[in-house]
C-alpha cells in the first residue's frame, strides 16, 4: 500500500483500516513506519523487508500468507515496488495463487510530473540513472527518442551532472526538478535542462527526494541538413562514432540508422581535414 512522501496526512482511510486489521506490516525500515502508525494510533507489529531482505524473510511473509494472515507491503514514502522492494514477495505470493491487492495512493513521480507542467499523456518512469557517466549518458541515448515525458529519480550530489549529461543527450528539452514534495519546502524549478544544469552546478546540491522531469522531444520537425551536420560535428568532438549518432538521434527523433549514416562521411572528412592540416 502507498505511504505519505512527506505529510503524514497524506495516507488514505483504507490504507489505516487495514493497517489496524493486518497481522503484520512488512517495511523497509520499521522506524520510519513507526512513525506513520504512531501519528495514527496503531500498534500492528512491523517487521523489516527491504532490498537486501533474503530468501528466508521471504519465506516467512509467504508462510504467514498461506495461514491466512493479512500481511500489508510498504516502502518507506510512496507506492511499494516502483523503484522500491516488493516485486519478489509479490511475484512469488502470485505464482502460489496467494491474494494480493494494491491500495493506491502517493508516488512522488507522479506527483512531480503533476507539477511539472510537462505532458503527461505520455510517460516513462525510469528510475535512477546510473552513477557513473557513460552509463548513465548510454541509458539516455535508450530511451532519447521516446516521444514520452521520461521521469527520473536522482541523488542530489549527482543532480548537476545528470542534468548535464540530459542536456549532452537529450538536447535543450524543458524540464523540472521537484523536491520536497508535500513538505514544508516543495520546490519544482523549471527550465531549460542545460540552465537547470547551469544553476545546480553553481547552488550546489539541494536538499531532500529529487525527481527529475523531461519532456519529450520537440515535436517541431528534424532538423535541416546543416543544423544536422552542425549537432554531428560538435558531438564528434567529445565522443566516439557511434555515441556521437546515438545522441543525436535522440535529440533530433532522426532514424539511428540515417544519422549513424551521416555521421561516418561527417567522420571521414573530418579526418581528412585533420590529416591536410597536420602535413
Amino acid at each position: 500500500m502507498s505511504t505519505p512522501i512527506g505529510n503524514l496526512s497524506d495516507i488514505t482511510l483504507r490504507a489505516l483500516e487495514v493497517l489496524r486489521r493486518a497481522k503484520r506490516i512488512a517495511c523497509e525500515d520499521t522506524r520510519t513506519t513507526r512513525k506513520l502508525l504512531s501519528a495514527h494510533g496503531i500498534a500492528t507489529p512491523t517487521t523489516a523487508y527491504h532490498d537486501h531482505s533474503d530468501a528466508r524473510a521471504r519465506e516467512s511473509l509467504l508462510r504467514e500468507l498461506r495461514a491466512g494472515a493479512a500481511i500489508a507491503l510498504v516502502s518507506d514514502a510512496g507506492t511499494p515496488l516502483v523503484s522500491d522492494p516488493g516485486f519478489k514477495l509479490v511475484r512469488d505470493a502470485l505464482a502460489e495463487d496467494l491474494p494480493v491487492t494494491s491500495l493506491p495512493g502517493p508516488s512522488a513521480p507522479l506527483a512531480a510530473l503533476s507539477l511539472s507542467g510537462l505532458p503527461s499523456d505520455r510517460f516513462l518512469f525510469a528510475g535512477f540513472l546510473p552513477p557513473k557517466a557513460g552509463a548513465r549518458r548510454k541509458s539516455l541515448q535508450e530511451v532519447g527518442a521516446l516521444q514520452a515525458s521520461l521521469l527520473f529519480l536522482e541523488a542530489a550530489p549527482r543532480l548537476a551532472a545528470s542534468l548535464a549529461d540530459m542536456a549532452e543527450v537529450l538536447g535543450p528539452r524543458q524540464a523540472a526538478v521537484a523536491r520536497e514534495l508535500t513538505k514544508l519546502h516543495e520546490e519544482v524549478r523549471r527550465g531549460a535542462l542545460n540552465d537547470l544544469a547551469d544553476h545546480y552546478a553553481a547552488a550546489g546540491p539541494p536538499r531532500g527526494e529529487i525527481v527529475v522531469v523531461v519532456g519529450p522531444p520537440e515535436e517541431s520537425g528534424a532538423p535541416d541538413a546543416a543544423d544536422l551536420d552542425s549537432q554531428l560535428r560538435s558531438a564528434l568532438r567529445g565522443s566516439s562514432l557511434r555515441d556521437a549518432a546515438a545522441i543525436v538521434a535522440a535529440a533530433s527523433g532522426l532514424p539511428k540508422r540515417q544519422v549513424y549514416a551521416r555521421a561516418l562521411e561527417l567522420s571521414k572528412e573530418m579526418g581528412e581535414g585533420n590529416s591536410e592540416e597536420e602535413r
